[in-house]
């Protein structure tokens, strides 16, 4: 196997370049070395289609020079031409505008516990006896294209996609201030698209996927049969009438609710005003039972890290907390520019705690008797400045809490403060791939057109 981690001598180059810039002209640097190793390997219809072996190594310098602020990458990693390299991205700088916001964070805001890059246990060394030919054996393993061939029911399999991917990330983050960040991790993925065709020759695709940071965690044996199981379920929608429902929305896809809600507290949006959540700090602007958390440091968890790019420390907080608006994602930079204090520039590992006693999605149909459960969303749009969305969505009529037919080709339209208003209940069923664990949420009445 290759080096897939970053070796001695590279760590030596970074420091290396890091003192260049500052004996060169800059006043304060910052260096991320990143290097990362993928293997894929890909599979079509019972048989391997393609694989891939790739490395990647990449220097990204950030340069405050004279007041002035540019940032720059290479993969050419070799001494001399890094050292032409930034004298250059410094005589570049020095001709850009003074601008007085662009700074490194303050010292006693950086990370210093990240010394080894494997403090957050994300570094599976089972990477590290891998061949290529036990990667192929797991990947034919897992496809489920003959046994459904084998299947006598009213639907056939007629084409399976599949890939099984294992790769090695590894990043270090230098400052002038004397920060050394280290994060190591690796990610065991596997993912099947399949499409069934039903008597009459219609035909419907679905998916299924897992990732893990162990391999022995990784959830490989019945992702493929999941994809095709999922894709048979669709075989007769029906319409239903416009007008409104309680929707169950799946965990798989909830993040499609929540995100725009994060990306509204991030610092850019707020301080360009184009978010609907401007002004909204320490405010309750959601339903009191909402309560969702960034935890960062929870061991072994994707997602999780010790420090954002620009080297400041993480920490467990929260984000909304009993549905008031406890925190924007401030950089250094927006910061200065709103005259604020900075925290961090992202959420990382976001949590919503469980709302009700509901454990499954199951559970919230029972509890809602009727609706709509959306196992998916198809396009659409929403507006970040005024937080109206309109998605097309598929998924499943129920009644008395049991599917009762598949429904396609709807739209769900609204207001993310009304939407996150109307939440009833939560299941707490999130998926441990997912760095948003963000479990199944359930709505009260939410406007579905056909």
């Amino acid at each position: 196997m290759d080096n897939a981690l970053l070796t001695p001598a590279e760590i030596a180059l970074a420091r290396h370049c890091l003192e260049y810039a500052l004996s060169h002209g800059a006043r304060k640097a910052r260096i991320t070395l990143s290097k990362s190793l993928m293997n894929l390997i890909g599979l079509l219809n019972g048989a391997v289609d393609k694989t891939a072996h790739a490395m990647d190594r990449s220097l990204q310098i950030q340069l405050f020079v004279e007041g002035r602020y540019g940032a720059f990458s290479s993969n050419k990693l070799d001494k001399e031409g890094l050292e032409a390299f930034i004298s250059e991205a410094i005589d570049t700088v020095k001709m850009l505008e003074p601008d007085s916001f662009r700074d490194l964070p303050a010292a006693e805001r950086l990370c210093r516990e990240a010394l080894t890059g494997r403090e957050l246990g994300l570094y599976d060394p089972a990477c590290e006896a891998l061949s290529a030919e036990k990667r192929k054996e797991t990947a034919l393993a897992s496809m489920a294209w003959e046994r459904m061939q084998e299947q006598q029911e009213a639907w056939k399999l007629i084409a399976e996609e599949g890939e099984y991917s294992d790769s090695v990330f590894d990043s270090l983050t230098l400052d002038s201030q004397g920060l050394y960040a280290r994060h190591t991790e690796t990610s065991f993925e596997i993912g099947y698209e399949s499409t069934v065709e039903d008597a009459a020759g219609n035909h419907f695709s679905s998916y299924w996927w897992d990732a893990s940071p162990r391999l022995e965690d990784l959830q490989w044996k019945d992702c493929a049969e999941s994809a095709c199981r999922r894709a048979a379920a669709q075989i007769g929608p029906k319409s239903l009438k416009s007008g409104k429902y309680k929707v169950v929305v799946d965990s798989e896809c909830a993040s499609k609710l929540l995100t725009p809600v994060l990306n509204a507290l991030g610092g850019f949006s707020i301080q360009q005003k184009n978010s609907f959540l401007v002004d909204s700090l320490g405010k309750r602007i959601f339903p009191e039972s909402l309560t969702i958390l960034d935890l960062p440091l929870t061991p072994g968890d994707s997602g999780c890290r010790l420090f954002d790019s620009e080297g400041v420390a993480t920490r467990e907080m929260p984000i909304i907390e009993k549905g008031v608006v406890k925190t924007y994602f401030l950089n250094t930079y927006i910061a200065g520019k709103m005259s604020t204090a900075p925290t961090i520039e992202d959420a990382t590992r976001v949590r919503v705690l469980p709302v009700g006693e509901c454990k499954t999605r199951e559970e919230l149909m029972a509890k809602l008797g009727e609706g709509i459960l959306v196992t998916g969303f198809n396009g659409g749009n929403s507006n970040p400045a005024t937080g109206n969305f309109s998605y097309g969505i598929e998924g499943f009529f129920f009644r008395e809490g049991r599917p009762v037919h598949p429904v396609r080709e709807m739209l769900v339209t609204g207001n993310f403060l009304e939407l996150w208003g109307n939440l009833t209940a939560t299941a707490d069923d999130a998926r441990p791939c997912l760095s948003k664990r963000i479990p199944s949420l359930a709505f009260g009445q939410v406007d579905v057109s056909a």
